[in-house]
């Protein structure tokens, strides 16, 4: 437990301060990216055991995205602005890379500033452990996302940008790509009570970000709640250049399933 508090302090000093190749080591997601305005609740750990896999392909043809293992917690006790920061560990992965990434993210919810005003986020992710030579993994990914809820029910809408460091985020000829919009979407249906309120039992959420580097891409799918804590999350993922995933240009899309749980 030392070691993790230890991490996530760095992951807030970062945050303030500015083989193959990963898939998203996260904070809160709407599905393949940070394209939400939800920060994790004060005091209130989160696991999540994120999969991706390969569909209708043939041994020896193409490789799998590594599982990644992430905690996140919030760690400021204010309704009006709120900061969560995180940890993940991305396996299977090769020399010289290191598996182990950082993430934090600061912002205010909906109606905070003022009734009616949308929640904005300032946030960093993929912060590698391996910051020089070769198989570095300092993606640094700084975003910024603004959210709402839509009238009449719609679900809730988030749009923003990201950037990273140059040197890593490139197109599959080596080009610097390292900036790019992010939107997501969300809407809940079927709401259920437990001694807390009101929960939506399904979610469909989707995603995308652009750019031709290892982020660039999206996916949709739905959520399940088997309670308000615990949901799996299922459905396709694809790449907006196939070349960069994994080092292997086969992977157009794969199959994720996202088990969460808050505790």
């Amino acid at each position: 437990m030392k070691k993790v508090t230890a991490a996530l302090a760095i992951a807030t000093a970062i945050l303030f301060a500015g083989g193959w190749n990963t898939a998203m080591a996260t904070p809160s997601t709407t599905y393949w990216t940070p394209g939400t305005s939800d920060i994790q609740p004060y005091g209130v750990w989160h696991l999540g055991i994120d999969n991706y896999f390969t569909i209708t392909t043939k041994a020896g043809e193409t490789g799998s995205l590594p599982t990644d293992v992430g905690i996140t917690v919030g760690v400021l006790p204010y309704e009006k602005i709120q900061l969560e920061v995180g940890i993940d560990l991305l396996e299977p992965t090769t020399e010289p890379s290191e598996p182990v990434y950082f993430n934090a993210k600061l912002g205010t919810p909906e109606n905070a500033l003022f009734e009616g005003s949308p929640a904005l986020n300032i946030g960093v992710f993929n912060v590698g452990t391996k910051r020089d030579g070769a198989g570095r993994t300092d993606q640094d990914i700084m975003h910024v996302m603004i959210g709402k809820t839509l009238p009449m029910n719609l679900g809730r809408l988030h749009v923003g940008g990201y950037t990273g460091n140059d040197k890593i985020l490139v197109d599959k000829d080596g080009k610097k790509d390292n900036s790019g919009v992010m939107i997501g979407y969300d809407k809940g249906f079927l709401p259920a009570k437990d001694d807390k309120g009101e929960y939506n039992k399904w979610i469909f959420a989707a995603d995308y970000a652009s750019g031709k580097n290892t982020i660039g891409g999206g996916g949709f799918g739905m959520y399940y709640f088997f309670t308000r804590d615990i949901s799996l999350l299922t459905g396709p993922v694809w790449f907006n250049e196939p070349a960069v995933v994994a080092g292997n240009g086969n992977i157009k899309w794969v199959w994720t399933t996202q088990l969460d749980i808050n505790f």
